[in-house]
């Protein structure tokens, strides 16, 4: 399907780079993800540690039609999974501190960007930070999205906000729509994000987005 990286062979640690001008196709990765997800006063009960707290969400598939295929997904499905998340969640836009992105260093990069400043409402320095996890781990397909939210409570849990590499030039597209400062080339510290979406927008134009927010008891 022409989507795998054919370009870094000789750098495969540079291979993956999600929102890069320079990015070429997926890197596959492997590993898995597990959280409890229990109701608060359950928790608070067994005196469980909780990472963070889930505010809502929501599951669609945009039928491989107008523009979604079997490997991207389509504009109005991305929307919808965006604004629904956040109806969900009783949140409103501009809530959004930061996103956990799909972006999987391929040409749905800028589909993805353009999708969340266009239904948010929000761009430039404006625009929530935003990163991709698969730049340091790859794409760990059917494990990605588990993964990645246990990225996402983690660093509620410890406020801070990884970086997104190998994307030293930022997609020219991508640039025309959100200030670079909001790619972070490097880990933030202190970040106190009190709410982060993750989104994961892909393979058989199934969508799913959670709204995760800081556990303050």
């Amino acid at each position: 399907m022409r989507v795998l990286n054919r370009k870094s062979n000789h750098e495969p640690e540079k291979a993956s780079k999600p929102m890069s001008q320079h990015a070429s196709g997926f890197v596959p990765g492997s590993g898995s993800g597990a959280m409890i997800i229990e109701e608060y006063e359950s928790a608070k009960e067994r005196g469980a540690e909780i990472y963070a707290e889930i505010l809502g969400g929501h599951i669609n598939s945009g039928g491989q039609r107008q523009g979604g295929t079997m490997t991207a997904p389509n504009s109005i499905g991305i929307q919808r999974c965006i604004g629904k998340s956040i109806e969900d969640a009783e949140i409103e836009s501009n809530e959004i501190d930061a996103i956990s992105g799909h972006l999987t260093s391929t040409m749905g990069d800028v589909l993805e960007i353009k999708n969340w400043a266009s239904y948010l409402k929000r761009k430039g320095s404006d625009f929530p930070y935003v990163h991709s996890m698969k730049s340091m781990i790859g794409h760990c397909l059917g494990a990605a999205g588990s993964i990645e939210c246990v990225g996402v409570a983690l660093q509620l849990k410890n406020n801070f906000f990884h970086a997104s590499i190998n994307c030293e030039e930022i997609n020219h597209e991508i640039e025309a729509i959100i200030d670079k400062q909001k790619v972070p080339s490097q880990c933030f510290d202190n970040t106190n994000f009190n709410t982060i979406a993750k989104s994961s927008f892909g393979f058989g134009d199934v969508n799913s987005t959670i709204i995760f927010r800081k556990f303050n008891e």
